[in-house]
């Protein structure tokens, strides 16, 4: 992902990591380099999987067998030319291929392959301080990457720029956005990206529809101040999204937000796999399973235990956190909670970004629907591990667990076990 933004300012850099925020002066322009670039993995073209023989029975049977099992075998056939096994799938599928909503993603359980890396984690972008509005250019590149979801289990997401969530895009109430989408050249499907903080047809989603190899541009203002969740809008859009295509976009209001020691990113999503529940190998999308809403993994930041031991959240105690949290879907809610803290402060739903006094106060746990987003802060006073969770607990056992780790001297006067 490339940003660029016109004029110099001092900017308060902010990262997952934990490091604290510091000012320093930056460059006019700021670069972030695709998830594929040098220091990242490579873009790996998903592996060739057949429909399961669920699939292909239903289709014996149907009284347009026929013709469906001629429409599948065409499709198979350009999927095969998209991706011949081995070369690394560098021929683009032909944009006129209209490929079966399963036929990308399989059906059988396939080996999983020894090695495989999980996804790396978005980082949050900078805060964008007390600046005019300008011009910013945001180029992000869809990628499908086979990488590990759970212990033992891969799958093969889609993406913005890499990462699931996608790159956290933060910019300014009136600013002038021009974003660049590309669909890499080993794509086997269309990509397109629709963004809630878009005032316009489809939120982008019409402007943006690429076949593998190509990019295409829009701009728009950035009119109203909040945090919203962008995704993909290809049909079936919940395939899309339920394989990773989803991520926020933070619109600041004119003089920027309070500033605070700690920022963190953090979306829900679910994942739809054929097969059974601790079945290990490549596992396939579900079209079943998610018309039918049973996630077999409900996770955040794109695999089980993403926001756990080293990749932990951390801070330090006395310091104040927000958490910018997203749900992506694309079918279930989230009542947002961390285990052992109050939330001080709530934007509800991600709005009142300009009015301070409209914020939620004193929240235990936060509903977040399906496609949006929320805004919380808190002071960590007591050092320990914080658990986040979706508080439909039985979610937990999905995978919809993070630790936000507090460093720091004992505070007994808020919190003291007795012997």
């Amino acid at each position: 992902m490339a940003i660029e933004t016109e004029p110099k300012r001092p900017r308060v850099a902010i990262d997952l990591s934990g490091t604290k925020s510091g000012t320093s002066e930056h460059p006019v322009i700021v670069k972030h380099m695709p998830a594929n670039g040098a220091g990242s993995p490579p873009s790996i073209a998903p592996p060739l999987v057949g429909p399961s023989w669920r699939e292909f029975l239903t289709i014996q049977v149907s009284l347009v067998a026929v013709a469906a099992l001629l429409f599948g075998v065409i499709g198979f056939a350009l999927v095969s030319r998209a991706t011949p096994a081995g070369t690394g799938g560098t021929t683009p599928a032909p944009a006129s291929a209209a490929m079966p909503p399963d036929m990308a993603h399989g059906g059988a359980v396939a080996p999983a392959a020894e090695g495989v890396a999980r996804l790396p984690l978005p980082q949050v972008a900078p805060p964008v301080g007390q600046r005019a509005p300008t011009t910013v250019k945001y180029a992000v590149e869809v990628q499908e990457i086979v990488a590990t979801l759970d212990d033992g289990v891969t799958y093969t997401y889609w993406t913005f720029g890499g990462t699931v969530p996608g790159p956290m895009l933060r910019v300014r109430q009136g600013d002038q956005v021009e974003l660049t989408l590309t669909n890499n050249a080993s794509s086997v499907v269309q990509h397109n990206i629709d963004l809630h903080a878009v005032t316009g047809p489809g939120g982008g989603a019409e402007a943006t529809m690429v076949a593998p190899g190509e990019s295409k541009t829009f701009r728009f203002q950035a009119m109203n101040p909040g945090v919203y969740v962008y995704h993909c809008a290809v049909p079936p859009v919940a395939h899309h999204i339920a394989s990773g295509m989803y991520g926020l976009i933070v619109v600041e209001p004119a003089g920027g937000l309070p500033q605070v020691d700690r920022e963190f990113y953090v979306m829900q999503g679910e994942m739809y796999l054929e097969g059974n529940r601790g079945d290990k190998g490549l596992r396939a999308f579900s079209t079943e399973k998610m018309l039918a809403e049973q996630p077999e993994y409900v996770i955040f930041n794109g695999s089980v235990g993403a926001l756990t031991g080293d990749n932990a959240l951390k801070a330090n105690v006395g310091e104040t956190v927000r958490i910018f949290f997203g749900v992506g879907g694309p079918n279930i809610t989230s009542s947002f909670h961390v285990i052992g803290e109050i939330f001080d402060r709530v934007a509800s739903e991600g709005g009142a970004y300009e009015d301070p006094s409209k914020w939620l106060t004193n929240v235990q746990t936060t509903g977040v629907p399906t496609g949006g987003a929320t805004t919380v802060e808190f002071t960590v006073q007591v050092p320990g591990k914080y658990v986040l969770v979706d508080h439909s607990l039985g979610r937990a056992m999905k995978g919809a667990v993070g630790i936000l780790e507090v460093s720091g001297p004992e505070n007994p006067d808020v919190f003291l076990p007795m012997p």
